[in-house]
């Protein structure tokens, strides 16, 4: 998952854009005093938000995520520049917020209904939903309008009030959000954006209304934000990393293939939790898969996002870019083989955010490019003599984030899903999040879930009711 850009001062956080490393906002740092203002504003907010009607909540949710949406072409523009994402693409960001906000604005009232529970004589029960208090959504940069809107929205359509702390590279993304339900017409206090540092956020999360925390970044981060919750007792949602696998079978058609999982790492420049991060291929079809894919990755042009035939942007800042020409320096040095000259791609520099895509071959699990997050523009590609091997490479990892099999035998696909320890299991697809499906992760990629109807659990209560309607003599 993103590492958080930490360029910030003790009073004003800075936000570098990696298109050519200048500063594009400034935003002052809030001070422990304004947290808790605002956590007590929220605090009131939420208790008008949640008296009123699903149905009110539910249509004032959907004008905002119309507000958003009819902006998306200059958000866009500010995505690019925040985040390097090239402008080509930053628009579908928007097309994923709405087909998640769809669903679940669809399901919203089946997700959060009373569940009625069998009669029994002289006696009423059901079990209820009840909304937490305050949310803090800590949503990072990579999809920040994505990942925000999986937490926000069903935070706020079960009532509770939110928070919304965004990494300080995309800081525009949370005030945007503020605004399009403000111009909805939702009440000040109900959703609000924090600037503040990473200590003062985990100071925030002491704060006794905060009863939620979705957090999604690094491992690192998370394992911070869970010591922060410690002795809280409260509901925790932790989206982590993420080293994810594919694996293609001796009968996948690989120019059915090649080109789903050439996008599905280096969409982004691999920055996504879901990308795919290392491949393993039958030794039937791996010599020809390579060459396929290296051919369909040197299509890919690098260069300045902002700039309309760029297909492949800089990764988010100078440090991450280094983080995997580290691992690919390591791995050649362990003996895998390089496919692409970095020549190929002459803005690609040590020094800067711009890094060259590339194919390994010849890796195995004792380099780390193949065992460790990469989050960037870089694949191993390891070849396997039968499924035994691949679900065995594929389950020795520290994550589980999602995994893919590519075959034409569905039924063994799914067999060999069954198998594999991941939270999201595709076959033939990847890198993709279907909102009627749970989103979540095992081992170090999190806990807790979002989407789907289960995503509601996890910002609400269930709240029991016994009505006995007569009390027998004596009682």
């Amino acid at each position: 998952m993103p590492h958080h850009n930490d360029a910030c001062n003790t009073s004003v956080q800075e936000t570098i854009s990696p298109i050519n490393q200048q500063v594009y906002v400034t935003r002052p740092i809030a001070s422990l005093i304004d947290i808790h203002a605002m956590v007590n504003c929220a605090n009131k907010a939420q208790l008008a938000w949640a008296a009123l009607p699903l149905i009110d909540r539910k249509q004032l949710c959907v004008r905002a995520i119309d507000y958003l949406i009819a902006q998306k072409k200059n958000l866009a523009n500010e995505l690019c520049w925040m985040m390097g994402r090239p402008i080509r693409y930053c628009e579908w960001e928007f097309n994923g917020v709405d087909e998640r906000a769809q669903y679940l604005l669809n399901v919203c009232e089946q997700a959060l209904a009373s569940l009625p529970i069998a009669e029994k004589a002289g006696v009423t029960r059901y079990i209820k939903r009840e909304s937490l208090g305050v949310s803090l959504i800590i949503a990072p940069w990579n999809y920040p309008y994505l990942t925000a809107i999986n937490g926000l929205l069903t935070t706020l359509l079960a009532g509770n009030s939110a928070i919304i702390k965004h990494s300080p590279q995309t800081p525009l993304c949370a005030e945007r959000l503020v605004e399009a339900f403000e111009a909805a017409g939702v009440e000040k206090g109900v959703v609000q954006c924090l600037h503040t540092s990473h200590e003062n956020t985990l100071a925030c999360i002491a704060q006794e209304p905060i009863h939620h925390v979705a957090f999604t970044g690094s491992v690192l981060g998370g394992q911070k934000v869970e010591q922060a919750t410690a002795g809280r007792f409260m509901h925790l949602g932790l989206e982590l990393g993420g080293k994810d696998p594919a694996y293609v079978r001796s009968d996948a058609i690989i120019s059915k293939v090649v080109d789903v999982l050439v996008d599905g790492a280096f969409f982004n420049s691999g920055q996504s939790c879901c990308a795919i991060e290392r491949i393993y291929v039958h030794e039937s079809l791996f010599d020809g898969f390579v060459t396929a894919f290296v051919q369909k990755v040197l299509e890919y042009q690098l260069g300045a996002p902002n700039e309309a035939t760029t297909t492949l942007g800089p990764m988010v800042s100078e440090s991450a870019s280094q983080r995997v020409r580290d691992q690919i320096q390591e791995a050649i040095a362990l003996g895998a083989i390089a496919h692409i000259e970095e020549q190929l791609f002459p803005l690609s520099q040590v020094g800067s955010a711009y890094l060259a895509p590339q194919v390994l071959t010849n890796v195995n699990h004792h380099m780390k490019v193949m065992t460790e997050e990469s989050f960037g523009p870089v694949i191993g590609i390891q070849k396997v003599k039968d499924d035994d091997e691949a679900i065995g490479l594929m389950n020795d990892s520290d994550f589980g984030l999602t995994a893919a099999i590519f075959t034409q035998d569905i039924e063994t696909g799914i067999q060999l899903g069954d198998r594999v320890n991941t939270g999201t299991f595709f076959l033939n697809r990847c890198d993709y999040l279907d909102p009627a499906l749970a989103w979540t992760g095992v081992k170090l990629s999190g806990r807790g879930c979002s989407l789907s109807i289960f995503g509601f659990e996890s910002v609400t209560r269930p709240k029991s009711y016994y009505v006995q309607h007569r009390m027998s003599q004596g009682d």
